[in-house]
């Protein structure tokens, strides 16, 4: 009878993973549209500095941070379908609000063109520095409170679909999204830039989200309520939350208490899923934001140059071929090794720590064999944090009632951010000052501008496995959360 089932069993959770997959990948494709212009648009016309780039890059990050933290709640509190429309809609808005930046510095500080932006000297560039990071800074504002969203709704989704053997797969399947949003921008956003313009970058990979959003209207129910999963998908669905009784009832259909925050931080395991993202998260978003530049400041590569267009794409593909496999390895020790899923995860997650050791090398190397060797070095860094955050996120469905994923996500989510606009905001007036010291800037063998990064590579290299330390120091092995 099992084998008939399995055999005319619905697949529609993979049609949710894709629709998953489509989101981050638009997410992805927003956030690093201001990366991939800032160096050769962007910051000549308006005369920014690193530190106010770092500013913009890490203040979107807090924001993220603290958005995050509500947006699990908000995802708990009006549904999984409606909070993610939401959340898209937001965010696709505050992408498209920044092709506007532009034309309202020019009305502020009374000019009447970018010409007149690119040329302006004397005292009048700071008053354009400082109402275009404004600008920017509320566009992101937009951006970061829709996108604060999008992994809480994501890993809420994954929860209702999935059972928890096949979460850390279809978490690295959709997960991919940030691979190839970030593989696809730099091979059309710096050629939309360059034939219409900055402006229409922002406009038309914004677009994407709106129509994204009218598909999922129409695509997405919880799988208990859609005519596109039948009973046998269903059961598949719910192997995990049967009731030993054997009534029949999946226990997840039960009516499930929602987790405060008091009660959430009460939790050891919140902790350590939140410990884990402040670590890594920053690590992402470093080379998200700064790969760009870094291929222009260290080799005079521009974004758009054929080569520039070919390093970030090449950096991106390796990280999306690769990180795939992250979300099948702890498939494989739950499987085949018989392990426990939490406890296959966390082996799986720190096999991934040590690939971003990889990092202390992008700088030496990035010298004697060129920008190619960096390229691919920062390519399995990436690739092992997206196989380390498939894994992490999974850890929160292994844990957490599905009542309370989201929630936790959101936590998670917060405490990444704050990472990221450390390390964001850091780098910029690291960068900075090194540029300003000169030869006086020593590190490592480096100096300059080029210390700067090496300082910022070695932080990332340890990230990971400090952060899986104080996991496994907290939760060291399969505890389940019960909400009272």
């Amino acid at each position: 009878m099992n084998d008939v089932k399995k055999a005319v069993m619905t697949n529609w959770r993979w049609v949710m993973c894709a629709m998953l997959f489509f989101a981050t990948t638009v997410n992805y494709m927003d956030r690093q549209v201001l990366s991939l212009t800032f160096k050769e648009f962007i910051q000549p016309e308006f005369h920014w500095t690193d530190s106010d780039y770092g500013t913009i890059t890490g203040v979107f990050s807090i924001a993220y941070a603290i958005f995050c933290l509500f947006a699990g709640k908000f995802i708990d509190w009006m549904g999984t379908k409606k909070g993610y429309l939401w959340a898209i809609i937001v965010w696709s808005l505050g992408a498209v609000m920044h092709a506007g930046c532009g034309w309202v510095t020019e009305q502020v500080v009374g000019l009447e063109s970018k010409a007149a932006l690119l040329e302006a000297t004397g005292t009048i560039v700071s008053t354009i520095s400082m109402v275009s990071v404004y600008l920017f800074l509320f566009c992101r504002l937009v951006l970061g409170l829709g996108e604060a969203g999008n992994f809480p709704a994501a890993i809420k989704v994954t929860a209702e679909y999935f059972p928890k053997k096949d979460r850390a797969f279809a978490t690295a399947l959709f997960n991919a999204g940030a691979s190839v949003g970030a593989l696809a921008a730099p091979a059309t956003i710096p050629l939309l830039a360059k034939s219409l313009g900055w402006e229409m970058a922002f406009i038309i990979i914004g677009a994407l989200g709106f129509i994204w959003a009218g598909i999922w209207i129409f695509v997405y129910d919880k799988p208990e309520e859609s005519k596109h999963v039948n009973e046998a998908e269903l059961e598949y669905i719910h192997q995990d939350d049967r009731s030993v009784s054997g009534d029949g009832q999946p226990s997840g259909e039960k009516a499930e208490k929602q987790m405060s925050f008091g009660e959430a931080f009460k939790h050891k395991q919140t902790w350590s899923f939140a410990f884990g993202k402040f670590m890594t998260d920053g690590v992402w978003w470093f080379f998200l934001f700064w790969a760009p530049a870094y291929f222009q400041d260290q080799f005079g590569i521009k974004a758009s140059d054929p080569q520039g267009i070919a390093l970030i794409f090449t950096l991106y593909a390796i990280v999306t071929v690769i990180s795939l496999f992250g979300g099948y390895l702890p498939k494989i020790f739950v499987e085949k090794k018989g392990m426990e899923p939490y406890a296959g995860r966390m082996r799986a997650m720190l096999i991934f720590a040590f690939f971003p050791i990889f990092a202390l090398f992008a700088q030496p190397l990035g010298g004697v064999y060129g920008p190619w060797a960096v390229a691919i070095i920062i390519g399995i860094v990436g690739a092992a944090h997206q196989s380390w955050s498939a894994n992490i996120f999974s850890t929160t469905g292994d844990m957490f009632p599905k009542s309370a994923v989201a929630t936790i996500t959101g936590i998670g989510a917060m405490a990444g951010g704050v990472g990221s606009f450390l390390i964001n905001k850091g780098s910029g007036m690291l960068f900075d000052h090194a540029a300003q010291m000169g030869e006086a800037f020593k590190f490592a063998g480096f100096t300059g501008k080029p210390a700067g990064y090496m300082i910022i590579f070695c932080i990332c290299a340890v990230a990971y496995l400090i952060g899986w330390s104080v996991m496994k120091t907290l939760v060291p092995k399969y505890e389940p959360v019960v909400v009272k």
